[in-house]
């Protein structure tokens, strides 16, 4: 039996397979680190709220996430990817995206991953009153729950931004918001060619 491959299937199972045992790898460390590994929002450093990047944890585990704000077309290709790789991850979803793309909301559902909110809209939120980032999380979280039936409880906040009166506004709702500490990079259009030189 053969197998054709062309070079842009090639590069993508590249880069995906390296994603993950980056990933692994920093999971490792994190995990043999004994210093203080969990950063919370209910954690003030000089009064400032903070969203949780890791959690402290004996087990070796990473938590992959994904965020969901432009376009869907490789949906497939990650499902199936993440199939083969039995691996289980967490999309944050903007409410804008979920309109243009519900049939993708339900594949990523019925494949088992977890769905969690990415804003409505995708606004700078420093820039938003307390009230606009409660609207915007839960117009988000309207709109999964319209789609999978299930509301989340987690929230990323667009380009990482957060300051107090973000987090401050997701905590008051009952939202864990997440933040990560490994970037891909993947959106900085660096293309795949360039990767792998």
């Amino acid at each position: 039996m053969f197998f054709v491959f062309n070079k842009q299937k090639i590069y993508t199972y590249l880069v995906s397979i390296i994603t993950v045992v980056l990933l692994f790898c920093v999971a490792s460390i994190i995990t043999t680190n004994k210093g203080d590994t969990l950063s919370t929002s209910s954690n003030i450093s000089g009064g400032k709220l903070l969203p949780i990047y890791n959690v402290k944890t004996d087990e070796k585990k990473v938590s992959l996430t994904m965020n969901c704000a432009w376009n869907a077309d490789d949906i497939d290709s990650i499902l199936k990817t993440l199939q083969e790789n039995k691996v289980k991850i967490t999309f944050f979803m903007v409410g804008d995206w979920i309109e243009k793309f519900p049939e993708a909301v339900k594949k990523i559902n019925n494949a088992g991953h977890e769905i969690a909110s990415h804003s409505n809209t995708h606004p700078h939120v420093n820039n938003l009153s307390y009230e606009k980032n409660i609207e915007e999380i839960e117009k988000s979280n309207d709109k999964i729950e319209k789609i999978t039936g299930k509301r989340t409880k987690i929230y990323r906040a667009p380009y990482g931004e957060y300051n107090n009166t973000v987090i401050k506004a997701a905590q008051d709702k009952g939202y864990y918001t997440i933040q990560w500490n490994l970037d891909t990079l993947d959106y900085t259009g660096l293309t795949r060619r360039r990767d792998m030189e």
